[in-house]
């Protein structure tokens, strides 16, 4: 391919059309871009000026892959929103000279361990945790943590062998769950860390890091099911949400702690009686389409400004709307094979509130809830709503479920 005339962004992975497809079209529009990924381009071939293959969990072939677009292109930036690709862009935009996070900084947020002790060291509030290898270490652990207690991997996302264990009766099989769960762990972190079960609500700070300062753009307010495991059933976004100024400095501190100086964040947060509490800090835009609704809620581009800053540019942090989004994912109501799944109301014109709809199986596809259904069996689709307030939100949502038919046959 030949040389062109302006810089290109490289994007590492991230490439999902139905979770990241918009962050890849909402970065073309600002950019041109390279893409690295595990396969040649498909859907978004027509978004892409150059690109190469590669597995975007290994630095290596990722530096290789990215050493070869610098050789055809001058390269303006790196950027991923794929948790497991951090290190490998990091690594590149190092080699490149290019603007983003140091190593150090991604491992620590990937290492939940590391995390910890760095939140600890801060003086900032998270619970107690333990890094174990076994079931007679967690054993351990858990006693002097006292029940209940969180086992989750240590470098793993998307609540994947998370689980809550209520007493001493229950941590065998629970540790099994959690031990099959960090299977496929990155070389950023291993284990299983045993941690102090923090109550309240459940939220998250979208975060935004322009050479060393960051700015809490927005919260997310988030619906959690599927108890004793920890599977995130819904998301919503308000413009000033006053959760604002109660977390953001605790997020802002959480990022520094990390030492995150450039980047949008995704910063997991708790809301027990005494106060804000740390859950994990992710160094990339938010997954369930989180960013999608900050758009709608406020108008700010995550993707874009994440790629804004992997070049270099101050983000404009200005929002353009007050409204308020959210996303419901639905989840089969047995395992079997699906029968049935439809929505009476479809998105229109008489319906512009209504922003998508989102099937993930067919009739026919075996599906099956959590804990047997992984995240691709598991979701059987989800669905973005609009309005002006949190109040008419819900109301919106919940004629969308009394619309709703999802039916399985065991």
């Amino acid at each position: 391919m030949s040389r062109t005339s302006s810089p290109l962004l490289i994007v590492v992975g991230g490439t999902d059309p139905l979770y990241r497809g918009y962050c890849v079209e909402q970065v073309a529009a600002a950019y041109p871009i390279a893409l690295i990924d595990t396969k040649p381009p498909t859907w978004l071939r027509h978004l892409v000026a150059d690109h190469e293959v590669a597995d975007t969990h290994d630095p290596a072939a990722v530096m290789a892959a990215g050493l070869a677009l610098a050789e055809r292109h001058a390269i303006a930036g790196v950027v991923t929103w794929d948790e497991y690709a951090l290190v490998s862009a990091a690594e590149l935009a190092a080699r490149l000279g290019l603007p983003g996070n140091t190593v150090a900084a991604v491992n620590a947020c990937r290492d939940k361990a590391t995390s910890r002790r760095l939140f600890t060291e801060a003086g900032l509030p998270s619970p107690a945790s333990a890094r174990v290898e076994n079931l007679a270490q967690a054993q351990v652990a858990a006693s002097r943590t006292g029940f209940p207690v969180v086992l989750k991997p240590s470098s793993h996302a998307g609540s994947v062998g998370v689980i809550r264990v209520d007493s001493p009766e229950e941590l065998s099989g629970a540790w099994e769950f959690a031990a099959a769960g960090a299977g496929g762990q990155g070389p950023e972190g291993s284990g299983v860390l045993v941690e102090a079960f923090m109550g309240g609500e459940e939220i998250s700070a979208e975060c935004v890091t322009f050479r060393g300062v960051t700015t809490v753009v927005a919260i997310t307010r988030k619906e959690v099911g599927f108890a004793p495991y920890f599977e995130e059933t819904g998301h919503t976004v308000t413009a000033g949400d006053p959760l604002l100024p109660v977390v953001a400095p605790v997020a802002r501190q959480a990022v520094e702690a990390l030492g995150v100086t450039d980047g949008v964040t995704h910063v997991e947060m708790k809301l027990p009686a005494s106060g804000p509490g740390l859950v994990e800090v992710n160094a990339r835009i938010g997954g369930d389409r989180i960013g999608t609704l900050v758009h709608l809620a406020t108008g700010l581009d995550l993707p874009k400004i994440a790629a804004d800053i992997a070049c270099g540019n101050a983000p404009d942090l200005t929002p353009t709307a007050h409204r308020t989004a959210a996303i419901t994912i639905l989840y089969p109501p047995a395992p079997g094979i699906l029968t049935a799944r439809r929505l009476a109301i479809e998105p229109a014109p008489q319906h512009p509130w209504l922003h998508q709809i989102v099937w993930l199986h067919e009739v026919g596809d075996r599906v099956a809830p959590p804990p047997e259904g992984s995240v691709d069996t598991a979701r059987i689709g989800f669905f973005i709503v609009t309005a002006d307030s949190p109040a008419t939100v819900r109301q919106r949502l919940a004629v969308l479920t009394g619309a709703l038919t999802l039916t399985v046959a065991g």
